[in-house]
């Protein structure tokens, strides 16, 4: 599966676990930084790792320090859904019933053995595409694209 990675200072060093782990899953990998755990601010790798699953990657894995504002940030972005998952259920469930995306994980909320777990479960898994499943993700899409009209016209204002 190819993946794109990225995160702040604060998830650096589980990104360097988990980008070893995946690789050695046979998983391609794209990292968008950060490189260093010199501070850096979550929305611009946000922003990366969603353009990169916008532009061809299957998923996106980002970390930051509770995943919390990483998550804000990235479901900003139209065609994002972004789960913040600290447990395996929420990992699987988020792709089966919502078609999530990107995952996003907290360094400092969770350890490296189940960050790998999480994203293993995560890339297993797969949109079940139920009738109900469609129908609620349709009605998400549907709100995006209301908002996103939305803020279209009032930026030409």
């Amino acid at each position: 599966m190819r993946i794109t990675i990225g995160s702040d200072h604060a998830g650096f060093e589980l990104k360097q676990i988990l980008i070893a782990h995946l690789r050695a899953g046979g998983h391609q990998l794209t990292d968008v930084g950060t490189n260093s755990t010199a501070p850096v601010d979550y929305p611009d790798f946000a922003e990366k790792v969603a353009l990169g699953v916008l532009g061809g990657s299957d998923r996106g894995i980002l970390i930051c320090g509770s995943g919390v504002g990483a998550s804000v940030a990235a479901n900003k972005i139209p065609g994002i859904r972004a789960g913040l998952c600290h447990d395996g259920y929420s990992a699987h469930q988020g792709v089966e019933h919502d078609d999530v995306n990107v995952l996003v994980l907290g360094s400092r909320v969770i350890g490296p053995e189940l960050a790998k777990d999480l994203c293993t479960t995560f890339l297993n898994a797969r949109f079940t595409a139920e009738e109900r499943h469609q129908r609620r993700l349709a009605k998400v899409l549907e709100i995006e694209h209301r908002y996103a009209l939305a803020t279209t016209a009032k930026e030409k204002q």
